[in-house]
């Protein structure tokens, strides 16, 4: 006699329940979220070195953060400028959430978080001592320092947390495929909780002056605060940026359990590569992921009230976004409110997906659409509804992130109000 086996046990639910960020536009979420719908930019003129030989003149800088003020100067001279600001948006999203971190659990909770270059800082800083100093003078610290892991690494060691430790590096994808992946973790039963998000410090000249003579960089540096212009005609490249942004998931009955406070469920994630070229975007990766994100989430089209868009503000990358969502959306694309927020924050690659997540949590919380910032000249082949320079009071239950990385890598989540059933 045979039987069949037993697989009752439902696929837990994930929800989010802590949020943190420092970014350009404020050094907490509800600052940063306070600018965005206000429509300010955080692009100004570099001040983090001397630009004055550089092309480029503009970034998008974490503004006033000291340091020495959240680590001491003695501790803050062994963490990269990546794991400071990851350090700080990680306390801001732990005390959020309210989750304790004890013997009881620490093997349970995982952190996951993405970063493009990791320690870049460090590695030039330290190669610099090299050339002028000689090798025995680079610092014992620079290796830890550098490596793109470093800031889940410093995370779990500040926080005490000793479950999975994952760095994602997907380029620009980072940040969002760093929370799609803790997502995955909890409903595959290998923690209950994850700090996941995403930290970047890419403002340097070395950096600056890669992606500029790649020709990805705005040249509007006579107009820095209007300099990111996402799918408007005149659009040139984008802006530099910095920052960090972490969430705390838990599984729904993890965190009801404790009685924490749930500010949205993530119903969806998609992930995929455009195996096309390295930096030139092709439609159908970036249109599965959302096939893919919205087939988990068991949602149409037409289900989404919001669109966070990946909305770089370089002519390809817009142009085919807007090519692939109308591919996945039908006519519902000309219903969809979307907005490109790195027209305000610029772009932190690694970062910016985990941060435009936080977004998304917001206008479900908030029902407020985001805007567009810098959106004049109206493209022919950019013709979807962008949030044009002002954000719009309207309902939304269901939003969506697109986020695209060099190396065709594509992350897509969808995020869902929390209604408790």
């Amino acid at each position: 006699m045979t039987t069949k086996s037993n697989h009752s046990v439902s696929t837990p639910r994930v929800v989010i329940t802590g949020m943190g960020a420092i970014t350009p536009l404020g050094h907490d979420v509800q600052t940063t979220w306070t600018a965005v719908i206000a429509g300010k930019s955080g692009v100004d003129y570099i001040t983090l070195f001397n630009h004055e030989h550089l092309d480029v003149h503009i970034a998008a800088e974490v503004k006033g953060f000291d340091p020495n003020a959240h680590f001491g100067s003695k501790d803050a001279r062994r963490l990269d400028r990546v794991s400071q600001l990851a350090l700080v948006a990680a306390k801001q999203a732990l005390d959020d959430s309210g989750l304790v971190i004890n013997e009881d659990n620490t093997f349970d909770i995982a952190v996951v978080v993405g970063s493009g270059i990791g320690g870049i800082t460090t590695l030039l800083n330290e190669h610099q001592v090299m050339l002028t100093k000689g090798h025995r003078r680079i610092s014992p610290f620079t290796v830890p320092m550098m490596l793109p892991d470093t800031a889940t690494g410093q995370i779990a060691i500040h926080f005490g947390i000793r479950g999975p430790n994952i760095c994602v590096v997907t380029a620009c994808a980072s940040g969002a495929n760093a929370i799609g992946e803790a997502f995955e973790m909890i409903r595959a039963g290998r923690a209950v909780a994850a700090l996941a998000g995403g930290s970047e410090t890419p403002i340097n000249p070395f950096s600056m002056s890669a992606f500029n003579n790649m020709g990805a960089l705005s040249s509007y540096n006579d107009d820095p605060q209007g300099a990111s212009r996402p799918f408007d005609k005149t659009r040139n490249g984008f802006v530099t940026g910095e920052g960090a942004a972490m969430l705390v998931l838990e599984s729904l009955e993890h965190a009801q359990a404790r009685g924490a406070r749930i500010y949205a469920e993530i119903v969806g994630y998609g992930c995929t590569d455009d195996a096309f070229h390295i930096t030139a975007p092709d439609t159908r990766g970036p249109a599965m992921a959302m096939r893919r994100a919205l087939k988990q989430a068991g949602l149409a089209p037409s289900q989404v009230d919001y669109l966070n868009a990946h909305g770089t503000s370089t002519p390809l990358n817009d142009l085919n976004e807007t090519r692939a969502i109308k591919d996945v959306f039908g006519e519902a694309a000309y219903d969809l409110h979307i907005s490109s927020t790195k027209s305000m924050t610029g772009h932190a690659f690694g970062a910016v997906g985990a941060l435009e997540v936080i977004f998304c949590v917001k206008a479900i919380n908030e029902g407020i659409i985001p805007p567009t910032i810098n959106y004049v000249h109206p493209d022919p082949e950019c013709d979807l509804h962008y949030t044009p320079n002002v954000a719009v009071r309207k309902p939304v239950r269901v939003a969506m992130s697109n986020s695209f990385g060099f190396g065709g890598h594509n992350g897509c989540i969808v995020v869902r109000e929390f209604n408790g059933s």
